[in-house]
């Protein structure tokens, strides 16, 4: 059996940083985790091919190949999963598709023969040996969640890691928190579930055999949820084997802000080289953290837990949205603030949006408050807000060209770096130096600093850290290149911002009822 595991391409998002890739020479920021994983699934004598729309493109020959074609995606692919299922079904062929996207929106793709929905460690064995008996059905689903421990290390001979930016891992899976407009307890539960810490040192060993990351990111949707299986077991196993891997690279994950609260968890991470942490603080308004049921940032000062995990040694990027019920038209200015005081370099805003499978998605639907069909562009919502939809556009609008002009982009720099770097890790991250990291350094330096329209900014950070703050120079080159990565997103988002106010987009009230 010919099997193609086939990932389409991200859109151009703020995750998918297309230019920064182009600076430092990679083709993507991260592969196709879940079908590295269900390729070891699959049974051992199958031939698996797999190719990544992000990486390389999709030939007819490899097309032509494939007994079946395995298609794994979230709701942000929606738009090239049609693009690549259109293609393949030119040859005829049969597609097996899985992931999040599907397990809430199969319906969207009547085209697709079989759906494996849910987690694949279930339902995927369940496919195959029907498949293996000739009687395939067309969906496969489960209410029950996954052994994680008994997960299968992911095929990394499947891709050539050296063209990503980062690797990846996956400790858990699941979140104790319930915030209404968040999927991830939908898809897997509330009780985090862990994989040992012996399977994450295999899987880490494995990615130091297969290439050369700038990072590992641990694609959990809250790292901390189960901390006492992350303090008791992985971190401890981690900093062991970090020191026998002094230059290893860094670690990036996610977690809730409530990190800030726990002294012992910041320096074990820190011990354990997880530097960069994505942190979901959406509002500083109370009253919409509270409707949104997001209860650990409530009753807590936000700034000065942001300060202090940068003090830790952590690089934060964050989250935000506007468009709460709750909100007012001050909240623009207010969140605005926020991002600049706090030294968030990397920052996010979103319209609100519910997706598929979330609690705000059930009630907005009962209170006939959802735009169909559900998109999950950055700058849309499938929500009729409370807000005035021309006041929260413009709105959102200032805040972007705020938050990711050049200026306000250096501005947030020189604060993070004046705040950064009081911690000192007794376990540090040594990087050796290679030809690669030269060519990377002359790239950012051509782009940023010689091609960069706002080349000034770039070269103002550049020396003042250098006069000032030597030791953390290699982030002053980061955040160089985020202003040449900014303002060209800045540049398509405007761009599709104009074009979305210019749409008039149906509302479905119900089943035969359309207003506009």
């Amino acid at each position: 059996m010919n099997i193609l595991l086939l990932y389409p391409e991200m859109p151009e998002t703020f995750w998918s940083m297309k230019y920064l890739m182009k600076i430092i020479n990679k083709k993507s920021s991260y592969p196709p985790l879940g079908l590295l994983t269900i390729a070891k699934i699959l049974p051992e004598d199958w031939n698996k091919k797999l190719v990544d729309l992000n990486v390389t493109a999709l030939e007819p020959v490899d097309i032509k190949w494939a007994d079946y074609i395995f298609i794994s995606a979230m709701n942000v692919q929606t738009e090239y999963v049609n693009n690549a299922v259109k293609e393949c079904k030119k040859y005829g062929k049969k597609i097996v598709a899985g992931g999040p996207l599907f397990t809430h929106e199969y319906e969207k793709f009547p085209e697709i023969d079989y759906f494996v929905l849910n987690e694949a460690e279930i339902t995927l064995p369940l496919f195959v040996n029907d498949l293996e008996n000739g009687i395939p059905q067309k969906y496969y689903t489960t209410a029950e969640f996954a052994d994680v421990t008994k997960s299968p290390l992911p095929d990394w001979s499947l891709i050539n890691l050296n063209k990503y930016a980062y690797a990846i891992v996956q400790y858990s899976r699941g979140c104790p928190y319930m915030c209404d407009f968040c999927d991830v307890t939908a898809l897997f539960g509330r009780r985090p579930r862990t994989k040992t810490a012996k399977q994450i040192i295999s899987e880490l060993e494995q990615i130091l055999s297969a290439g050369h990351p700038e990072m590992i990111l641990f694609a959990d949707d809250n790292l901390i949820g189960n901390r006492r299986d992350l303090k008791n077991n992985l971190l401890p196993e981690l900093i062991k084997w970090r020191r026998l891997n002094k230059t290893a690279p860094g670690f990036a994950t996610q977690v809730t802000i409530n990190l800030a609260d726990d002294e012992e968890l910041m320096r074990l991470m820190i011990e354990a080289g997880f530097r960069h942490i994505f942190v979901g603080i959406e509002t500083i308004d109370e009253e919409s953290l509270e409707s949104c049921k997001k209860t650990q940032n409530l009753k807590r000062n936000m700034l000065e837990n942001v300060r202090l995990l940068q003090q830790k040694g952590f690089i934060i990027t964050a989250g935000f949205i506007v468009g709460f019920d709750t909100d007012k038209e001050t909240i623009f200015n207010q969140q605005l603030n926020f991002i600049q005081e706090s030294g968030i370099v990397m920052a996010t805003v979103n319209i609100l949006k519910a997706p598929p499978g979330t609690d705000l998605h059930r009630k907005l639907l009962l209170e006939k408050r959802l735009i169909e069909p559900f998109d999950f562009d950055e700058n849309k919502t499938n929500i009729i807000t409370k807000m005035d939809k021309h006041l929260l556009y413009e709105g959102y609008k200032k805040m972007l060209d705020a938050v990711y002009k050049p200026q306000m982009v250096y501005e947030r720099s020189k604060q993070f770096l004046s705040n950064y770097g009081n911690h000192k890790a007794e376990n540090p991250i040594q990087k050796k130096i290679s030809f690669n990291d030269v060519t990377v350094l002359l790239r950012v330096i051509y782009f940023a600093g010689i091609l960069g329209k706002d080349r000034s900014y770039f070269w103002k950070l550049i020396f003042n850290t250098f006069l000032y703050n030597k030791r953390n120079i290699v982030h002053a080159l980061l955040f160089g290149a985020l202003i040449f990565q900014f303002q060209r997103l800045h540049s398509k988002f405007m761009t599709s911002y104009n074009e979305i106010m210019l749409q008039n987009q149906p509302v479905i009230i119900s089943s035969n009822e359309t207003v506009v």
